[in-house]
């Protein structure tokens, strides 16, 4: 019940229409959102976790300056998605996804295990499959499937914790519309490729695939 409380006034945050330094307190978040006292301070606990907000005694609860927001947080991220902040939250994802995931696509190559290397290349072709029947929904779900298989086969314990930043992109870009009616053919063809390479133990061919994967996004979101 406090989700829908807490993201309205986390988008109003990150757009700015509760400046920093601005303060509220429960009271007003019960009678804005006509809640109890208990799902107030659920809020407050979620906006706390982003480090959004700080309570603080004998004040109140006061917005934080911009450079302490835990911006890796998923819920933070899919927040400024869905909000005026969309674009550069795009472009750094995606920057960091273009450093990240082809690392990880390499590593995976050298370190993942069998039953990951042969479930990537029929992945790979279903989403193809998919993708040009303009199912996108099933697309995704396999898209995520793919990226987290690989991260979590890299062997780096901080490429594997993306993973849940990566979900949340994908999802964003299919439900925000981001996405064309059908993945693009070289996209398809980058999957497949990067599917191959880890089954064969190419890590060169994993990475430059990947490479191709995430640069099609950056095109795609001008980043």
């Amino acid at each position: 019940m406090h989700r829908g409380p807490a993201r309205d006034l986390g988008i109003e945050i990150i757009e700015g229409r509760l400046a920093a330094d601005s303060g509220m307190t429960l009271d007003d978040i019960q009678r804005r959102f006509d809640v109890s006292r208990t799902v107030a301070r659920e809020v407050l606990r979620e906006l706390e976790t982003l480090h959004l907000v700080v309570a603080r005694r004998r004040v109140g609860i006061v917005v934080q300056q911009r450079a302490a927001w835990n911006f890796l947080h998923p819920t933070l991220i899919d927040w400024r998605l869905r909000s005026e902040d969309r674009p550069r939250q795009l472009h750094d994802l995606t920057q960091l996804r273009h450093v990240v995931e082809p690392a990880a696509a390499a590593a995976a190559a050298d370190l993942a295990d069998v039953e990951t290397r042969a479930m990537l290349p029929p992945l790979a072709a279903r989403m193809r499959t998919l993708g040009e029947a303009g199912q996108l929904e099933e697309f995704m779900e396999l898209d995520i499937t793919m990226h987290r298989a690989i991260l979590a086969s890299s062997g780096n314990e901080l490429f594997t914790a993306m993973a849940d930043l990566v979900e949340v992109v994908l999802v964003a870009r299919t439900e925000l519309s981001l996405m064309p009616q059908q993945p693009k053919p070289e996209a398809l063809a980058a999957h497949e490729a990067v599917a191959d390479a880890i089954w064969r133990g190419d890590a060169g061919a994993a990475r430059d695939a990947m490479v191709a994967i995430t640069t099609e996004v950056l095109d795609a979101f001008g980043a």
